[in-house]
């Protein structure tokens, strides 16, 4: 076994244990905090790919101002309050039968499929390849996200406001 592949099946238990934090932990606390390594995970994954440039927005954005965001969140809406609340239901028996039935058919579908080599080389995804792809042709959606995120924290510091 090389050293890479080592380190998926590395940074595959740190994102699966991690995941399995966030959906089972009875503290809502301690679930965001677990995404963390989760994205770390990820952006090593990202750099085994040799993909360094969407590794560092993933640790930037996600690692970053995501927990940051979802923390901040859970303090506005009460959740972090430290009482220990019941997050499982009912449900429960049905969504893990459903998760595991989705895990069969993906191990499956994985398993049975001939994967053969792409011709050609890669694409040239350079930071400045990036940039005047998000100011050319993708413009509009790169604009309509940042209005959307604009209105969401002027919601949010309305919300958050005292009445005095």
């Amino acid at each position: 076994m090389t050293g890479e592949a080592i380190a998926f099946y590395g940074l595959a238990a740190v994102i699966l244990v991690s995941g399995l934090v966030v959906v089972g932990s009875p503290n809502i606390v301690h679930s965001a905090v677990a995404l963390v390594p989760a994205f770390l995970g990820i952006t090593g994954i990202y750099i085994l790919l040799g993909a360094e440039f969407v590794a560092g927005i993933q640790v930037l954005i996600y690692a970053g101002a995501i927990t940051v965001l979802v923390l901040f969140v859970i303090m506005l809406t009460e959740g972090g309050t430290g009482l220990r609340q019941q997050q499982r239901n009912e449900q429960g028996p049905i969504g893990a039968s459903v998760a595991v039935a989705i895990a069969v058919l993906l191990i499956a579908g994985v398993t049975h499929t001939t994967w053969g080599r792409g011709a050609g080389t890669l694409p040239a995804y350079t930071p400045g390849a990036i940039g005047r792809s998000f100011l050319g042709t993708n413009l509009l959606a790169f604009e309509g996200t940042s209005i959307v995120l604009l209105v969401s924290l002027i919601g949010a510091i309305i919300i958050a406001r005292k009445e005095e």
